[in-house]
């Protein structure tokens, strides 16, 4: 697994965004988040060692822009750049989220196709408003790999009108940080009965801090939150 932010920074969009954990991060260190900036690792996966083979290794999963959103306006003017280095390498396969799927036609690659191989864009839907606005332009978007990511989840969703063979996988979760909102348990398995009637797979990644089942809220801390959801036993391929 490598992890490579060409760029970092972005400005909140939706209910989702409000405690964004690069926020809390950013503040810690005295960083302004809203500032979309290039990094010094904008050009990593086409970075060589001194015996000429690369430095990211072929067959890796590259975790791309999760300080950031790929579709960021502030980024147009990289993206095409971010899109040579991917398609220079095809021997990895990058893996990248974004709430803006609505703008990700800008500036693609004109040999994209019907997609490159080796990417996967998931798009994030925390609450039905945005479910509702995003996944019919996901549906139709030209990208081979697709995911939808409901994380943090905010409220009960009925994804059933969108959910089918276009879409390799759904991920929920709840939210983490000091004021994260609350995640029910019976959200994360009306999601978990849709993926399966859609013959879609399933995977519940993390609770959140503030998880409530059963009627009782319960706090768990962030080093527990992913390990509490994998004993829920709800993953499906």
């Amino acid at each position: 697994m490598a992890k490579w932010n060409p760029w970092h920074g972005c400005h909140k969009l939706s209910a989702g965004c409000r405690n964004c954990y690069v926020y809390r991060i950013d503040e810690r260190h005295g960083r302004d988040s809203s500032v979309v900036r290039r990094t010094q690792d904008f050009t990593l996966p086409v970075r060589r060692k001194r015996d000429g083979s690369y430095k990211i290794p072929a067959g890796e999963t590259v975790y791309t822009c999760f300080s950031s959103d790929f579709f960021v306006e502030e980024a147009d003017d990289w993206r095409p750049e971010a899109w040579k280095m991917i398609r220079e390498r095809n021997d990895l396969h990058f893996f990248f989220i974004t709430k803006r799927i609505d703008r990700f036609r800008i500036g693609l690659p004109e040999d994209w196709g019907e997609g490159y191989e080796n990417v996967t864009v998931c798009c994030t839907v925390e609450n039905q408003e945005r479910a509702d606005y995003r996944l019919p332009i996901y549906r139709e978007t030209l990208i081979r790999h697709k995911a939808i990511i409901c994380e943090p989840l905010l409220e009960v969703l009925d994804l059933s009108p969108y959910l089918g063979p276009w879409v390799e996988g759904l991920i929920a979760g709840g939210e983490s940080g000091p004021d994260a909102r609350p995640c029910r348990y019976e959200w994360i398995l009306q999601l978990r009965e849709q993926c399966v009637a859609a013959g879609v797979s399933f995977r519940f990644k993390q609770t959140g801090a503030r998880f409530i089942k059963d009627g009782r809220l319960y706090r768990i801390p962030r080093h527990h939150q992913h390990t509490q959801a994998r004993k829920a036993g709800l993953d499906r391929k």
